[in-house]
């Protein structure tokens, strides 16, 4: 069985998952989230989302996310090649948070529904003392912000972090993580947090 055909194999019975899990309003199943997948099926992913990416940084994209289906997927990198190490890397990092729905445990494999749930919170307006935990993730986080431009990426995970900080207290330096956690720039760079 060639790779490529196990993977497909694997798609189509997390499709039949993820369609239950919707009918059963289990979602995002936890069940399928990338954290729980072995080496071999999280270097599966990466080769199909590296080759396969649908995303990509135009305001034209960013505008299209609102019309998608909640069950389609913006996947792959925007700017820069997926890097194997790194997205396991950020994978495994992703795991702390598993409890929070809205954090997504594959940065390259994003549900339209999730991104279309955080796009509002984007334009939050934060009391002071929130604001303050949102600069400072601003100023201390690898990209200096939620992504390395102002794509749909960084209004998605802006949202993620005004709905955080609001809704779970988050500090700054938690912001910080869960951007450098969530980067789906591409690249090879190293994140110890």
């Amino acid at each position: 069985m060639t790779r490529a055909f196990r993977f497909q194999e694997a798609i189509i019975g997390a499709a039949v998952l993820v369609l239950i899990g919707l009918g059963a309003g289990l979602y995002p199943p936890r069940s399928l989230a990338a954290e729980n997948l072995g080496d071999e099926a999280l270097k599966l992913r990466f080769e199909y989302l590296s080759q396969n990416g649908n995303s990509n940084c135009s305001g034209e994209f960013l505008d299209s996310i609102t019309a998608m289906p909640a069950t389609a997927l913006l996947q792959g990198s925007c700017c820069s090649r997926m890097d194997e190490h790194r997205y396991v890397e950020q994978v495994r990092g992703l795991t702390k948070y598993a409890e929070i729905a809205l954090i997504t445990s594959d940065p390259y494999d994003i549900p339209a529904g999730i991104a279309q749930q955080l796009l509002p919170h984007y334009s939050t307006e934060l009391t002071p003392v929130e604001q303050a935990a949102y600069d400072y993730a601003m100023k201390h986080s690898d990209e200096q912000g939620p992504c390395c431009c102002e794509c749909w990426r960084w209004h998605v995970y802006g949202g993620l972090a005004k709905y955080l900080i609001r809704e779970h207290g988050f500090t700054g330096e938690q912001i910080a993580d869960v951007w450098d956690l969530s980067d789906g720039c591409g690249g090879s760079g190293e994140h110890v947090h």
